[in-house]
């Protein structure tokens, strides 16, 4: 199958557009010269020399600018930004004036002056590029620069701050809009949805077709401001039962079930799709409209639920291993996994007694699951299976963020619980890409939203870090 080329004419082609104009508000701009510079035009933008019209053309000279320099200069831009900040003098002088406030009149004036010199200047010059074509979503790319450049820049710390401080209100959900995503959608979105799936890439367009089928759902939320930039989507198949396999899935040939006759909603895949808006929160929002409106449009679906990727896990079972972890498996299992490993020195040759070995089962796990296709191999993966699933139990359940022991390790899992769903169901082999054997063995995770329950799980984990989970889930974390 061919593959979707995203095309990125589609993009720069928008992007011509809106930079074009920019040019042309940019020349309105009156007694601008050519020898001003970044600083001066930040400068004039901020005096509001010539009112609003003016000032709305000084933003977008301003944007222009930065999209049409490099790399370096790019960067200049933002640091010459970064330093429009507070007056510090200022501020010294508002806050002393507020202690000596004598009575409420005169302490509100002084709290009013205090906030407003607290407020730095690049904050208004930041809003005023909300008043030009696109401005919101140049914001939201400017946001993605400033995260790329902060750790190297720690001077752009500040502003980038302040940008995301304006965007998680810009942003609140109560302003963004639900829409369901089908094929007869604007070519632009769902260009969109190829570029921006993460979790299972989209292959081509009749892979595309197949997962907004009449038996499929894609939810995006969008913003006024943003209409063809979805900020973060959902995928849902409609199923008879909980899924465990993502290829059947995701299976192209395999016949169209009637929605009317599925019981089971499954969240597969969810992308946040911009990264200008890391730190603020839509995706709990998302699950709980998506329920709602399912609820009422569908009324056969009784049970909502993920297939979910589990991307923690190797790396914690390796960890567990490298350590030396000898509660990951039983004797049985030990020396089940010892007389399968290939290359072990303590298998005999034909007619040779089994000799001890220094390697520990730790050792043996680990040099297994290194192997490339040890999955294929049927006597392997079905020893494997056990020992697999009971410690990514315990892995979902018990373990814990080394900062934070009230957060669940896996990232996935964090987000789901801290949504109000439970660890309902592991899957064994339920991604048997390569992808997901590296990342978690081949395991795939079911996570129930019950809507019944979805507030007290989410008080109980935001609150004390309680994890719901099924009693199977718990009985094998606990080892059993």
């Amino acid at each position: 199958m061919s593959e979707i080329a995203v095309d990125t004419g589609l993009l720069d082609r928008a992007w011509r557009r809106v930079t074009t104009l920019w040019r042309d508000m940019a020349d309105r701009v009156v007694g601008a010269e050519e020898t001003e510079t970044v600083a001066d035009q930040m400068r004039a933008c901020l005096n509001g020399r010539g009112g609003e019209v003016s000032a709305r053309n000084r933003a977008a000279r301003l944007a222009q600018a930065y999209m049409a320099g490099d790399a370096p200069e790019r960067a200049e831009f933002l640091r010459t930004l970064a330093g429009f900040d507070s007056d510090t003098a200022a501020v010294r002088q508002a806050a002393e004036a507020l202690g000596k406030a004598n009575g409420p009149a005169e302490e509100a004036a002084a709290k009013g002056k205090l906030k407003r010199l607290l407020e730095a200047p690049r904050v208004r010059l930041l809003t005023q590029f909300t008043t030009i074509p696109d401005g919101m979503k140049f914001l939201v790319d400017l946001r993605t620069e400033l995260l790329r450049l902060s750790p190297s820049m720690p001077e752009l710390a500040p502003l980038e701050a302040d940008l995301k401080g304006l965007l998680a209100t810009f942003f609140d959900v109560g302003f963004l809009e639900l829409k369901r995503i089908d094929w007869n959608s604007p070519a632009a979105q769902l260009e969109k949805l190829v570029q921006y799936e993460a979790v299972h890439r989209i292959r081509g367009w009749r892979d595309l077709k197949n997962r907004l089928e009449s038996d499929r759902r894609c939810y995006a939320f969008f913003h006024p401001r943003m209409p063809d930039e979805p900020l973060i989507f959902v995928e849902v198949a409609l199923t008879q039962g909980l899924a465990d396999n993502v290829q059947r899935l995701l299976d192209e040939k395999a016949p169209i079930l009637d929605p009317a006759k599925a019981d089971t909603a499954i969240f597969y895949s969810i992308n946040n799709c911009q990264r200008g808006l890391d730190g603020i929160s839509f995706g709990n929002f998302l699950i709980k409209r998506v329920v709602g409106v399912m609820q009422t449009e569908q009324r056969n679906i009784k049970f909502f639920s993920t297939l979910s990727p589990i991307p923690g896990f190797s790396r914690w079972l390796s960890a567990q291993l490298a350590e030396g972890d000898a509660t990951l498996l039983d004797e049985e299992e030990a020396e089940a996994l010892r007389l399968l490993a290939p290359g072990n020195p303590a298998l005999p040759a034909p007619g040779e007694a089994i000799v001890a070995t220094e390697e520990s089962p730790s050792q043996t796990l680990a040099r297994l699951l290194a192997r490339r296709g040890w999955l294929r191999e049927e006597a392997v993966a079905k020893a494997m299976e056990p020992i697999l699933v009971r410690a990514c139990a315990r892995y979902l359940v018990t373990e814990s963020d080394k900062r934070n022991a009230r957060r669940a390790r896996d990232p996935v899992g964090h987000f789901h619980l801290s949504n109000g769903a439970r660890v309902e169901r592991l899957n064994w082999k339920g991604d048997t890409s390569e992808k997901g054997v590296k990342e978690s063995y081949a395991l795939m995770v079911n996570y129930l939203y019950d809507p019944a329950r979805i507030e007290d799980y989410h008080e109980d984990y935001a609150g004390e870090g309680k994890r719901a989970a099924a009693s199977a889930i718990r009985k094998l974390a606990r080892g059993g």
